[in-house]
């Protein structure tokens, strides 16, 4: 499963050894018995293959970004920019648009192989889950503007609570942005 991209939790590893457990013995004896409290972690130091470690999922796209160099002269054109056309702080805006799954928990302890080079799991991300995407957009003045887009053709306010009421809402069938959501 982890070499899929989909390592399981301790509980998972957990359910699985109960249930072979049951099945063995179900032929020798009436009485049921699960695996102890600490059985997954025993399991796991007695397996030098295996350890447990914090899954995470990041984005390729933003690991590429935190080059030093790149950052510098990214502001370096903004300075220029800013310079070249005069324009004044309430004119300089930063947006953000972000999309996440519904129901997707973000770290979760899985149990995985323990020569893999990096401190965190690989997680695919499961495709049937609906999307929700969040855009801000704030100026330097700290003046913002938040959207949140569900998946759906009509508004339900019952989707959420505490949203702040100048935030605003808008579906899409994908629960992506688009050029009519972009306009509001």
């Amino acid at each position: 499963m982890d070499q899929c991209g989909l390592p399981l939790q301790a509980t998972t590893v957990q359910q699985m050894a109960n249930l072979l457990l049951a099945e063995q013995l179900k032929s020798t004896s009436t009485t049921l018995s699960t695996v102890g409290k600490c059985w997954v972690q025993n399991f796991i130091n007695h397996h030098k293959e295996l350890q447990s470690k914090y899954n995470w999922k990041y984005n390729y796209q933003q690991a590429q970004c935190e080059d030093s160099k790149i950052i510098h002269e990214w502001f370096q054109h903004v300075q220029d920019v800013i310079q070249q056309y005069g324009m004044i702080d309430q004119d300089i805006y930063n947006f953000n648009e972000t999309g996440f799954q519904m129901g997707v928990i973000s770290t979760v302890k899985v149990i995985t192989e323990s020569d893999q080079s990096s401190s965190h799991a690989r997680f695919i991300q499961p495709g049937n889950r609906e999307w929700v995407t969040v855009i801000e957009s704030i100026n330097s003045t700290e003046w913002a503007l938040s959207m949140i887009i569900f998946a759906g053709k009509m508004h339900q306010s019952l989707w959420y609570r505490d949203i702040p009421s100048d935030w605003v809402i808008g579906v899409s069938e994908n629960g992506w942005t688009n050029d009519q959501l972009g306009l509001l």
